[in-house]
């Protein structure tokens, strides 16, 4: 195992929650699954969910306990790119996904992404 840590105050109280990897098992993209560990009162930390993605990033958006958003971005090659929100939401025990993007890289590095509407048919 090759463990790294990608800690974030998830919460905003200043205290960054255990975000872990194991590198040896991320793909040739560098794609990973990042397990995201929060504090409970007692100062023990309970799992939260995995992440799947080459990176991660917070979003301004809060889920249960005031946990911030989480978006991974995981590399399909070809310069694409799968955009995964993630929400805490408790009743379900940890981060979910909420919405999902199909992005591509452009020549000049701009991400441009489809975006779905809902429809079914044409």
């Amino acid at each position: 195992a090759r463990l790294e840590h990608a800690d974030r105050d998830l919460d905003g109280d200043g205290v960054a929650e255990l975000i872990t990897v194991d590198r040896a098992r991320c793909d040739d993209a560098g794609n990973c699954y990042w397990n995201v560990f929060v504090r409970t009162g007692d100062d023990c930390h309970r799992f939260a969910g995995s992440l799947a993605g080459a990176g991660l990033e917070l979003l301004p958006g809060r889920g249960d306990g005031g946990l911030a958003d989480v978006r991974a971005y995981w590399q399909l090659g070809g310069g694409r790119l799968l955009l995964q929100d993630h929400r805490f939401q408790r009743g379900h025990g940890g981060y979910m996904v909420t919405d999902t993007l199909l992005c591509r890289r452009e020549a000049d590095d701009r991400l441009s992404c489809a975006e779905d509407d809902g429809r079914t048919g044409p």
